[in-house]
């Protein structure tokens, strides 16, 4: 069942999803080489509290981080480790999420530790324009298979990269994951029929290869079963008549890059 919100509840969850903006903006003053990724769930756990949230991610479904910290081959859903130590060529995937008066706020950015090769920073690239061709489509009166349709097409269709299918987008509200799911991948016309008052988590997830995906011994981080990269960009969109309102914001995040020399800047 979708539970359609009202502009003082959209409004909340606006506030929740720029709260985890400037999480991932802070984070990435401390991203650099030689450093874990516990160390990175601990600073968020840190900023999150400082700012009187709650975590949106810690416990739920059993989750025991505050934060999905995935490298390299692993899509999502990463468990921070003291043992996952960065390093040169890195591409690292940060999913968080906070839970203020009431309502969550949900979003999601992949980056370069240092740097790598062509192939995969056009992946990055690709992955973050896929997800805003995708948020072109989040108009009421069109269809949720337009936004899953526009996202492939502009991924696999494109490039022939993998679209994981396994993994899908969501509504997002008083909960974490509400309905509708939103896949990347589908057809036009098809779907559920996008209203104003629906708010939704849109999240492509990218692989370098192979759309295919194993769940790995720890039970929750998910891989690419060739061993390449994944990418995996999120924002969290309210749904409008004329163009979507996006809740979450990359700017700051994008800013915080440009002053970090560890980072790879597309820019």
């Amino acid at each position: 069942m979708i539970h359609y919100k009202t502009i003082s509840e959209i409004e909340k969850i606006r506030q929740s999803s720029l709260l985890v903006s400037k999480t991932l903006a802070a984070t990435v003053s401390i991203l650099k080489e030689g450093i874990s990724t516990l160390f990175i769930d601990n600073f968020i756990a840190t900023f999150i509290q400082d700012h009187k949230a709650l975590p949106a991610f810690k416990g739920y479904r059993g989750f025991p981080y505050h934060a999905c910290i995935s490298v390299n081959d692993t899509v999502v859903h990463g468990l921070p480790s003291e043992s996952i130590v960065l390093k040169n060529g890195d591409v690292l995937s940060v999913d968080t999420g906070v839970i203020q008066d009431g309502f969550c706020g949900d979003s999601a950015y992949t980056f370069l530790i240092g740097d790598n090769n062509l192939a995969v920073k056009n992946l990055l690239l690709r992955t973050k324009e896929s997800l805003y061709i995708g948020i072109q489509k989040s108009v009421s009166g069109g269809r949720l298979g337009d936004i899953s349709f526009a996202i492939q097409e502009s991924t696999e269709g494109k490039y022939g990269y993998g679209v994981v299918k396994e993994l899908v987008g969501h509504g997002i509200g008083r909960k974490l994951h509400e309905d509708p799911q939103v896949p990347n991948y589908g057809k036009k016309g098809k779907g559920t029929l996008l209203k104003e008052g629906i708010v939704i988590a849109i999240e492509p997830m990218i692989n370098l290869g192979t759309r295919d995906v194993f769940v790995d011994r720890d039970k929750w981080s998910i891989k690419t079963k060739d061993g390449k990269v994944s990418a995996h960009y999120e924002h969290t969109v309210s749904i409008q008549k004329n163009a979507a309102d996006i809740l979450s914001d990359f700017s700051e995040i994008e800013a915080a890059i440009k002053n970090n020399s560890n980072l790879w800047n597309e820019q």
